[in-house]
């Protein structure tokens, strides 16, 4: 089990969003939280990420991208940590070819390989929406978290971005607004009709290998 919460409260400032919430995360979840503006989706995926710490990738609804760096500069931020400071900041200035090879993979599959070199502001938002991605899956790890990471993108690229998502993570936990797309990923799928029930409502598990229930 990688996190389990026991009838927690959950919220910003000592004010609760979330109430009573109960909620496994195994290795190997595919869960989609699905739930109206305001549900409590983002609360509850902060609240994942504050106890998960380093241990997963994520992909916030801003993605934060450094408008005047380049493409590539904002994807390589994320492995920062993995560097010593003075490899980072010759990378800045110099950018090193075998992290333009690690990292040129990523914006290819996502459409993006045009840009690589271009300013992140000089994109729109579905372009930087993708990479943000691109830095969640450069960052690496076994976990993803993430928040409406396909809101700004047309339904095409939004399958081709939950593809790479599911082929790069072995446990995916993503809020989405799109119930098709939620019902076509996700093998726990959770909904919410008020913010007190976002978790404990499971409405359905569908196994992606026949798309039943």
């Amino acid at each position: 089990m990688l996190l389990q919460l026991v009838r927690q409260d959950l919220g910003y400032n000592r004010e609760p969003v979330l109430h009573d919430v109960s909620l496994a995360i195994h290795a190997g979840d595919r869960i989609a939280l699905v739930g109206e503006s305001g549900a409590g989706k983002s609360t509850l995926l902060a609240a994942l990420q504050a106890r998960l710490l380093d241990r997963a990738a994520l992909i916030p609804q801003n993605p934060g991208l450094v408008a005047s760096l380049s493409v590539f500069h904002n994807i390589y931020m994320g492995r920062l940590q993995q560097n010593a400071t003075w490899y980072n900041l010759l990378n800045l200035a110099w950018p090193r070819r075998r992290e333009i090879s690690a990292v040129r993979p990523l914006v290819e599959r996502l459409g993006l390989e045009d840009k690589l070199f271009e300013p992140a502001g000089s994109l729109s938002g579905g372009q930087q929406q993708r990479v943000g991605v691109c830095r969640a899956i450069h960052q690496g790890g076994a976990l993803v978290l993430g928040d409406e990471p396909v809101s700004a993108v047309d339904n095409h690229q939004a399958r081709t971005v939950l593809g790479a998502l599911h082929e790069q993570f072995e446990t995916v936990i993503l809020a989405m607004h799109d119930v098709d797309l939620a019902l076509r990923y996700a093998c726990l799928l959770y909904t919410s009709p008020s913010p007190r029930d976002l978790v404990g409502n499971l409405v359905c598990r569908l196994m992606r290998e026949n798309g039943g229930g």
